[in-house]
């Protein structure tokens, strides 16, 4: 074995250290997450304690404004240390010839005076030198020290520390803005693409490892986290009901099965990898009472899993009506719940949902009610609470808070309500000016609760594109706009607690996609994983050539057609079918051909050259071409008048008995 050591060592000398196998070039995480940082300026103007915790100069999580007006007054100091303590070319010319001016190592002075010590003089000195020069101090400060010259205040920590950065983070924490404490990730950002149109529908599991998006393109996509590279691409495309569009997506508790919500009358169950599990049953349209029907008659308009319960969903429909179903039974519904309505008929249930404990269901009437019924024993479809007016059009979303005391609700009417279940007759607070033009517009709380958010639609003369806004849940105020997309209008939006990363989907009638905000100092998983897996490159082995199916007895509907390659390369050698077809001319002719001066046709040719061929006809009275031959037939007739000549030698036409034509 050593001999063959020693024989490999000998052999790999003559070659070069760069030849053979390599080892692979890794790239910097911190170039990763800098290929997908938001812009600078759109994070600024959207959240200013986002830009000040990108800084890349300080390295820090924050800064405040003292801070950073210190830390910039320190910076110049270090570039030309004469400009920043009032050392100009007008003082040199006014200095002592005695005194040497800024050197780093001061030497002692004729007349005993120390200029630009490193070990600063008493405060007593540095006045009296002051007051002798009447100027600044000159030479290098104290390093990171406060400088009181001309009795001004001090900028920046009064005493240095020995550490800079301790101190600045330390202070950060009086000197911090209100929106730094809600640490809303938004520094970077991806895009999981693949729609055609606007997104609708979007679910995390609770893992926070597979994603799903529905939209209006009739498919739903499957992203997984763990298995995805740089490319973001979906392992799975599913398509429920052909030609209807997503509307709803909702996982179960325990992550294993998702429900599917379409514009069609049947919800359908998949399993984790897209496989169906089953389809709920259609009822009969032609049976009046709602109750007495085994399911939804009309398109479905929004369904979610209890939040507790593993076998039980909740949907809503257009035909006026909610159900409760039980996953082990496709054929019938285990609950059918009619609203209060203010009139007999029939009015469109828009959206619905659960409270975070599966004992309250709160439904949006077409009517702009709001409904919230209370699961207990002999309950019926009396609702417990009914709002009559809740908005003035349509409901697109309601979401209760974990203690179940505040309800939100969001409406076409382009506002958003916060309720207090124990006082529904008021809402606490309301929100305008916030546009929405989809009926898939949904609100979401953030993973404390402090905040929540929803998105706005894209109106035809706004320049401000789709937003994320995000509101205080204690103040019941406005405290960040986040831009989405400057021409897509945003519609679902979810801050998933454990990956601390916040999912808005867009899109228009052309495309759509769903954005992934994140900070890689505060989220965990999700995108970080899959952002820093490179894609893998295409290799030989990769190749696979398609297999050709030989198969000379089939019928001639199902034969391939035979190769032409044999007769092309005929056609080829054949000078006349191989010519290339002359290109029209420019120009005056040559060669025999004819310009397009004198016209591109023969027929052109001769006319424009001086009347070789004239029609006349167009610009002679008919009657006068006609009459021009009458002397010519009369004497030399050629055709019926020869027949009659000895029988009837003149002509005799027939008179008319009418006075009319006689007049």
């Amino acid at each position: 074995m050593e001999d063959e050591a020693e024989i490999y060592d000998g052999i790999r000398a003559q070659f070069p250290l760069a030849f053979g196998k390599q080892s692979k070039s890794q790239t910097p995480i911190e170039s990763i997450h800098n290929a997908t940082r938001r812009p600078a300026s759109a994070v600024a103007s959207e959240n200013p304690s986002s830009s000040i915790s990108n800084n890349k100069t300080n390295d820090l999580p924050s800064i405040s404004s003292s801070s950073r007006s210190w830390l910039d007054s320190l910076k110049n100091p270090k570039r030309n240390p004469r400009s920043s303590f009032g050392i100009n070319e007008n003082s040199k010319n006014i200095a002592k010839e005695d005194e040497l001016v800024g050197p780093p190592r001061p030497p002692v002075d004729e007349n005993d005076a120390l200029i630009g010590p490193p070990r600063p003089p008493p405060e007593s000195a540095e006045k009296e030198e002051d007051d002798d020069d009447d100027g600044a101090m000159i030479g290098p400060p104290r390093p990171l020290g406060g400088n009181e010259e001309d009795d001004e205040p001090i900028i920046g920590p009064p005493r240095p520390p020995p550490d800079p950065a301790e101190s600045d983070s330390d202070d950060d924490m009086d000197g911090e803005p209100e929106d730094d404490r809600y640490r809303i990730p938004m520094s970077n950002e991806i895009v999981l693409k693949g729609h055609t149109k606007v997104v609708s529908a979007l679910a995390v599991d609770h893992t926070g490892s597979r994603v799903l998006s529905g939209s209006y393109d009739y498919t739903v996509r499957m992203y997984d986290f763990q298995g995805m590279n740089a490319r973001l691409q979906s392992f799975r495309q599913l398509e429920p009901f052909e030609g209807h569009q997503i509307r709803g997506l909702s996982w179960s508790p325990t992550s294993d099965r998702f429900l599917c919500v379409t514009g069609s009358a049947q919800a359908k169950i998949y399993d984790r990898d897209g496989l169906t599990l089953g389809e709920f049953v259609k009822g009969d349209m032609y049976i009046r009472d709602l109750k007495n029907t085994k399911g939804h008659i009309s398109g479905l308009t929004c369904g979610e899993w209890h939040p507790k319960s593993k076998e039980t969903i909740l949907t809503s429909s257009e035909d006026g009506s909610l159900r409760i179903w039980d996953v082990n039974d496709f054929k019938s519904q285990k609950q059918v719940i009619k609203p209060k309505l203010a009139r007999p008929g029939r009015v469109p249930v828009t959206t619905c949902t659960w409270d975070c404990e599966g004992k309250k269901i709160a439904g949006g009437i077409g009517d702009g009610s709001i409904q919230i019924w209370s699961i207990k024993a002999g309950w019926g479809s009396r609702p417990d609470i009914s709002v009559a007016n809740g908005h003035s059009d349509d409901i697109t979303g309601l979401k209760f808070s974990s203690d179940g005391q505040i309800l939100l609700s969001r409406s076409f009417d382009g506002s958003l309500k916060v309720w207090d279940v124990r006082k529904m007759k008021e809402s606490l607070r309301v929100f305008d000016d916030l546009p929405n033009n989809y009926a898939q517009t949904n609100i979401a709380f953030s993973p404390d609760e402090q905040l929540f958010l929803s998105g706005t639609s894209v109106e035809r003369d706004s320049t401000t594109g789709g937003l994320l806004c995000f509101f205080d849940r204690q103040k019941l105020e406005l405290v960040s706009t986040v831009g989405i997309s400057p021409t897509c209008s945003v519609v679902q939006c979810a801050w998933h607690p454990r990956l601390n990363q916040i999912l808005a989907t867009a899109g228009d009638k052309h495309e759509g996609g769903t954005h992934v905000l994140y900070d890689p100092t505060v989220s965990d998983r999700g995108a970080l994983v899959c952002v820093e897996r490179a894609p893998r490159k295409k290799s030989v082995d990769d190749f696979q050539a398609q297999p050709v199916i030989q198969n000379p007895h089939a019928l001639p509907m199902f034969r391939d057609q035979p190769s032409r390659k044999r007769q092309r390369e005929k056609m080829l050698k054949d000078p006349l079918k191989s010519h290339k077809p002359e290109l029209p001319m420019n120009g005056p002719g040559f060669g025999g051909r004819v310009g397009t001066t004198k016209g591109s046709l023969l027929t052109q040719y001769l006319l424009k050259q001086g009347g070789l061929i004239k029609e006349t006809w167009m610009e002679e009275d008919p009657r006068e071409a006609i009459l021009k031959y009458a002397d010519v037939a009369a004497k030399d007739p050629k055709y019926i008048a020869p027949a009659y000549a000895d029988t009837q030698p003149e002509t005799v036409f027939a008179e008319s008995d009418s006075e009319d034509e006689e007049k």
